[in-house]
């Protein structure tokens, strides 16, 4: 099994760089993305009911190698971190080329790769379908629970759609995402954190090594281009009614009936007439 991991920023620290558009990932403290942790504690359930080996891989600057460790604290047997400037600033066309291509190189003959439904750091939900299309497998995204059967050579996902409880078999190889519903995290044991750093279990990859051309990585080959990147700001604007209380009242419909009406569901005017 491949896990595919992100370090996303802090929810409290997201420091953009506004000149590029991009995310300073060097400047905040990061964290492993929340549904890349409910990938991996699905990896971990197949592993434990059904053996096999697990696969962390993650791309970002080097200090991505944290959530690697983890991972593996956790559970994984190795972890790959695609680590090259030439990689930043990838959309995720260009990133789910990339991690193809190093899946192809660093795990051939994988079974099933999982991702986290999406990362609360852009929240885009593509990397995983866009990578079932690079490594041409079937793919089932927003899956809620898993498990293998027919002689480990198949998968049955259970997940909600529109209102509906789904149930999907796929055989193997395949890509699937993880939403974080059903699959708590876990704490890392003491004993995973001593084999986390004991042992030399991280491979480190860069564009050169997996054999990417650099005309279709990073900033250079992707073709999405954020124009501007701002926070949103909330204004406030007091009004003051005046007057006796049924007044004061009549002046509250008249000037915000609608936005009263649409908060509370209901035609006010045609309760009042």
């Amino acid at each position: 099994m491949v896990v595919c991991m992100k370090q996303v920023p802090m929810v409290s620290e997201l420091p953009w760089d506004p000149a590029t558009g991009t995310l300073q990932r060097d400047l905040a403290e990061g964290m492993m993305n929340p549904a890349c942790r409910s990938a991996l504690d699905a990896a971990l359930r197949i592993k434990e009911a059904a053996g096999g080996e697990i696969t962390a891989i993650t791309m970002g600057p080097p200090m991505a190698e944290e959530v690697l460790r983890e991972a593996i604290a956790l559970g994984a047997d190795r972890g790959v971190l695609l680590t090259d400037r030439k990689m930043a600033g990838a959309d995720t066309s260009v990133t789910s080329h990339t991690l193809a291509r190093a899946i192809e190189k660093a795990c051939p003959g994988f079974d099933l790769v999982l991702c986290g439904c999406s990362t609360s750091d852009s929240e885009t939900a593509q990397v995983g379908p866009q990578l079932a299309e690079e490594l041409d497998i079937p793919g089932v995204a927003y899956v809620d629970e898993i498990e293998l059967f027919d002689g480990n050579g198949a998968v049955r996902m259970r997940r909600v759609s529109d209102h509906f409880l789904e149930t999907l078999e796929m055989e193997l190889p395949g890509i699937v995402t993880v939403t974080t519903g059903h699959y708590a995290p876990r704490h890392v044991p003491m004993g995973g954190l001593q084999a986390a750093f004991a042992s030399a279990q991280i491979v480190c990859l860069d564009a050169a090594a997996v054999g990417l051309d650099p005309e279709r990585i990073g900033a250079k080959g992707s073709a999405t281009k954020i124009r501007n990147v701002y926070s949103p700001t909330a204004g406030k604007k007091n009004i003051v009614l005046t007057g006796a209380p049924k007044r004061v009242v009549e002046q509250l419909f008249e000037r915000f009936d609608d936005k009263i009406g649409g908060a509370i569901g209901k035609d006010l005017k045609a309760d009042r007439n």
